[in-house]
């Protein structure tokens, strides 16, 4: 018998803020690649209970997150802001210096979390100092947001990626969604840019078959952090429809809904008729595989795990005027068929359990949109590291921004 191939580390690292898009994303991610590769995830935003990476470790790092003004606070209670920053770009270094990884994935970055570079830079700067240098990789949503988007702001990332990276993996189909156009006209990627198709969670089934009634029209906001507006909006909704037209109503919080805001939807739940709450799910997919129809916003996971469901659904995306990014996506998948969309500063009871009593006529259609991005990441990162060119691109790269 041979002795067994180690598998090669890989080392991925993730800070999520308001949602989970970019947590459940890369845990999917994460999950597949544990298959190839001995992973280690480096996670800097709070975990849900569900969370979970497989086989792969999980590093976290001190809390922070951003406030209402849009500045950096600490969420840790032992520690100042700039002590665990300092801590933070401290865990970062050395988990690179302990797991030597033959390839770095970084969500985001130079895209978006800038506020986090103090922490990433060493990493990357130490990456490409390295005499058997890692492959450098960023990972990507279809449609990055909008308001970050500037020639400034995009002309420091493209030099940001140019000197550190040697690729970008857009998690979309390229029908749908191209990195180019979420970015400032003109602007050009110096490295190679691979589509990977949408990372689709995994749909392992739970408890939630037997606990969501068919009947149930399911309203959802993600994380719960920025969806209390839509839950009780459902719910005044919910109260106006006419009995013959009123579908059980099944409300899943989220996560991160702050705890004062749970204890106002169970009380105006508990006297809306035909209506339940639930704090969180483990697969939101497979709840809305139950349901009749669905109310929701329109992040990543949760418009992907409508186009696999197939579910009568309506999104109200979130974001402000000068951040369309879910409005964005939202217009495009109405436009294949795959939802309706009802604008966020449209929405009010009235409205809304109008367009909620017409979910009944709405038959969404089949999509074939690339729902296996996790595995097809797998195959990418296999491809390049076999390529002796490909680690280095970044020196090239940079080369050829500064002379251009």
């Amino acid at each position: 018998m041979g002795i067994p191939r180690r598998r090669p580390p890989l080392l991925f690292y993730c800070h999520h803020s308001i949602g989970m898009g970019h947590l459940v994303r890369s845990v999917a991610l994460v999950r597949a690649l544990s298959a190839r590769f001995d992973v280690t995830f480096v996670s800097g935003g709070a975990l849900p209970p569900f969370a979970s990476a497989g086989r792969a470790p999980i590093v976290p790092l001190p809390a922070v997150a951003l406030d209402e003004t849009g500045s950096l606070v600490s969420h840790d209670g032992r520690r100042r802001l700039d002590r665990a920053l300092t801590l933070r770009r401290q865990i970062v270094l050395d988990t690179y210096r302990s797991t030597q990884p033959r390839v770095v994935i970084v969500d985001l970055f130079p895209f978006g979390r800038r506020l986090f570079a103090s922490e990433l830079l060493p990493m990357l700067q130490e990456a490409r100092a390295d005499a058997v240098r890692p492959l450098v990789c960023c990972s990507l949503r279809d449609i990055l947001i909008g308001h970050a988007r500037s020639p400034d702001h995009d002309a420091r990332a493209v030099r940001l990626l140019a000197w550190y990276f040697d690729a970008v993996l857009v998690h979309s189909d390229p029908t749908f969604a191209t990195l180019e156009e979420s970015l400032a006209p003109g602007v050009r990627v110096p490295v190679p840019v691979h589509y990977t198709g949408f990372v689709h969670r995994d749909a392992a089934p739970n408890l939630a078959r037997r606990r969501t009634p068919k009947s149930s029209t399911l309203v959802s906001a993600g994380s719960g952090l920025a969806g209390e507006h839509l839950l009780h909006t459902a719910l005044e909704a919910q109260a106006l429809m006419p009995p013959a037209a009123r579908r059980r109503l099944t409300l899943v919080a989220g996560p991160f809904l702050p705890d004062d805001a749970w204890r106002r939807l169970r009380r105006r739940a508990a006297d809306t008729p035909s209506a339940t709450i639930r704090r969180m799910v483990p697969d939101l997919g497979e709840v809305l595989r139950q349901a009749s129809g669905s109310v929701s916003q329109c992040g990543y996971n949760t418009a992907m795990d409508l186009v696999e469901s197939r579910v009568p659904a309506l999104v109200v995306p979130f974001g402000a005027a000068d951040d369309t990014e879910q409005l964005n996506r939202a217009r495009r998948l109405e436009a294949l068929g795959a939802v309706r969309v009802l604008p966020a500063a449209e929405m009010d009871a009235p409205r809304l359990a109008v367009e909620m009593a017409s979910l009944s006529s709405f038959t969404p259609k089949a999509s074939s949109l690339s729902l296996r991005g996790a595995e097809r990441t797998v195959h990418i990162i296999d491809t390049l590291l076999d390529k002796p060119d490909t680690v280095g691109a970044a020196a090239a790269a940079s080369r050829m921004v500064r002379t251009a």
